[in-house]
């Protein structure tokens, strides 16, 4: 049994790690030179140490044990205490995101109405999933609009870069279906459940890029500048990969294939072998969405910051979808005396803003947060960083490739990027282990 893994991004390396572990073996390939995919922290630029992916990591079980065993365990850098605390912009403002059902009730973050039919959701009773309904309707069927616009709205485009309106709950946020269908009530769900532990929200010294260097250092059989150009299927759980390494397909047979890859370069990949699977991948949305980095004097910002940032919703009209405020989480990661924004133009609900000139960008996020956080200077430095094609959407065209791949698993073929596994760290590095499991299960029984 060899395993083909093609995509050094995160899930890529973690499956290629655990297999490596369980004496599976397999060759890892990845087009460019820098190992990690979205996991990118860009050389400390002008004293600020930045982020172009996930800015922070919740430390989930499996997360810290992978980072214990790769020897990271005293790079983790845990954010300030003040990360806790969210705020959303509400009529020109920032307002601090009530953290509990109690809290939201004694505040005036929303309207009476609302408070209303935050006490009515408590006597609803248990309904099946409403197949196909996206996020925004099943939040608005319980909560009402203002939830949706104020709360759900920034919320999805702060960690999905995209609309409730077009994402779907089963993908996105299966487990409220679960509490619906057996408790009907949300809040009443919640409550009689076990008491959710609070993940450390924490980084890496260095960025959290330090991770997928440490991965891509442990592997035996990672091959970088190697970019897979075609597939050769010999017979079912037989194949061949040509790369820019070896033009021509290898004369290495591969019991699988793992394809740890954006939807659209997988679909490239599968089109000649399954044309009707690599169609449905293609189709899977990814909006751009470019990073603004900006940095003031403190003394100069009227804000407190004391959060981990602020959202801001559609309704608003801005011109950003909100802010990381980095040098809160992280001192360390700016010059003394300054502040550090990480500032998100783009996603569904901003396409247009993320794809203007760069000086059109950094220009307009400066102003904004002049407005926003009374800042009464220029910024020391500003920056910015582009993805043309940034996160999955878990939507109905999502749905379709899922169902679309799921039967190559008979003949090899496995998806193991982050449309498959999920967005977050965590959620990649516990797929990628599962699959591990599975395949190394599969190579003990084949030994037999």
């Amino acid at each position: 049994m060899r395993i083909a893994i093609i995509g050094g991004g995160l899930t890529g390396l973690t499956l290629a790690y655990y297999l490596q572990k369980a004496g599976v073996a397999y060759d890892l390939f990845e087009a460019s030179e820098r190992a990690g995919g979205n996991l990118h922290s860009p050389y400390p630029l002008a004293g600020y140490q930045l982020e172009a992916g996930p800015n922070s990591l919740l430390l989930s079980p499996e997360l810290e044990e992978l980072l214990t065993e790769l020897g990271l365990a005293d790079q983790i850098q845990e954010a300030a205490p003040v990360s806790q605390h969210r705020y959303v912009l509400r009529g020109g403002q920032y307002r601090a995101l009530p953290a509990s059902p109690p809290a939201l009730l004694a505040s005036s973050f929303f309207s009476w109405k609302t408070k209303l039919r935050l006490l009515g959701e408590l006597l609803r009773r248990p309904t099946p999933p409403v197949p196909g309904e996206t996020v925004a309707a099943f939040f608005a069927r319980h909560f009402g609009p203002e939830v949706v616009q104020y709360a759900v709205n920034p919320f999805v485009a702060g960690i999905y870069a995209g609309d409730p309106t077009e994402l779907l709950l089963s993908l996105t946020f299966p487990q409220l279906a679960a509490l619906e269908a057996r408790h009907g009530s949300l809040l009443r769900g919640l409550a009689k459940g076990p008491k959710a532990t609070r993940r450390r929200t924490i980084t890496l010294r260095g960025g959290v890029q330090t991770l997928t260097d440490a991965l891509a250092a442990r592997l035996s059989s990672y091959h970088s500048g190697a970019a897979v150009s075609a597939i050769k299927q010999l017979a079912i759980n037989k194949y061949q990969v040509a790369s820019s390494k070896q033009p021509t397909a290898s004369n290495t047979t591969y019991t699988n294939i793992a394809l740890a890859l954006p939807a659209y370069a997988a679909a490239e990949l599968l089109r000649p072998l399954h044309p009707a699977a690599a169609a449905a991948l293609a189709a899977v949305p990814y909006p751009p969405l470019t990073l603004v980095y900006s940095a003031y004097d403190r003394a100069a910002v009227g804000h407190p910051l004391a959060g981990f940032g602020a959202l801001n919703p559609r309704v608003e009209g801005t011109y950003s979808a909100g802010s990381i405020w980095t040098s809160s989480l992280f001192p360390d990661r700016v010059p003394a005396g300054q502040v550090l924004f990480t500032s998100f133009v783009g996603g569904s609900q901003f396409a247009r803003q993320a794809q203007e000139p760069e000086a059109a960008q950094l220009a307009a996020v400066d102003a904004e947060l002049r407005r926003l956080y009374a800042i009464s200077e220029a910024p020391r430095w500003q920056g910015r960083y582009y993805w043309a094609r940034s996160i999955p959407q878990f939507g109905a065209h999502l749905a379709a490739a899922r169902a679309a791949v799921a039967p190559l698993a008979a003949q090899g073929i496995v998806a193991v990027a982050n449309w498959q596994a999920g967005v977050s760290v965590p959620d990649c590095v516990k797929y990628a282990r599962q699959v591990a499991e599975k395949m190394g299960n599969e190579e003990g029984r084949s030994s037999c």
